[in-house]
Parts: C-alpha cells; sequence; structure tokens
C-alpha cells in the first residue's frame, strides 16, 4: 500500500511547500519524484535510498524510504511553474551476488 498527502496544497508564490508519502512494502527502499508539467510531461525531482535524499536544484528530499518510513518532498519556493501534479513511486533495489568471486 502507498499513500501521499496532502490531497491537494494551495500556497502562495514565493513560499515553501511539503509533500510526504509512505509505502509499506517490505522490500523497497526507493522512493523516486516527479510531477506532471502542464506540457503533460514527467519532470524528475530527485529520489531517496533507505535515509539519503538526492534532490534536484530548488528541492529537499528527506525522511526514509523504507517501508513504514515517510518521505518529504520540500520545494523551496514556489513559481508558476511548481502549479503540477505531483507524484511517487516505490522500487525495490536488487542485486544479484555472483556465482563466483574473480580471483
Amino acid at each position: 500500500m502507498v499513500h501521499q498527502s496532502p490531497a491537494s496544497l494551495y500556497k502562495n508564490q514565493g513560499k515553501l511547500a511539503k509533500m510526504e508519502c509512505s509505502h509499506s512494502i517490505s522490500s523497497y527502499d526507493r522512493i523516486l519524484w516527479y510531477k506532471k508539467s502542464n506540457y503533460r510531461e514527467f519532470v524528475f525531482l530527485g529520489y531517496m535510498i533507505g535515509k539519503t535524499g538526492f534532490p534536484e536544484a530548488g528541492f529537499d528530499i528527506e525522511g526514509d524510504a523504507n517501508a513504514g518510513g515517510t518521505s518529504t518532498l520540500t520545494i523551496n519556493q514556489l513559481t508558476p511553474n511548481s502549479s503540477a501534479v505531483y507524484y511517487f513511486t516505490t522500487q525495490q533495489i536488487h542485486v544479484d551476488s555472483p556465482d563466483t568471486v574473480p580471483q
């Protein structure tokens, strides 16, 4: 199950805005944030792995991307281009173990 809040948010230009997301998928530890612009394109805003955020310029991402944790996306200064639909997705990081170790 995934959850994102608030469902809608109205703030004045120049202000700060925060959105939160969480999930309960036990083996997933990565959250990716996007917005859908007026041009119907998805714009990548950054991601979290575990408790480390990697935001694009103008954004902050903090919290916990693991199951049961909460990831917070902060828009530092709202502009007219900030008006959009915001999404997140969660992923599992899977690393295959090699059968043999190189010598």
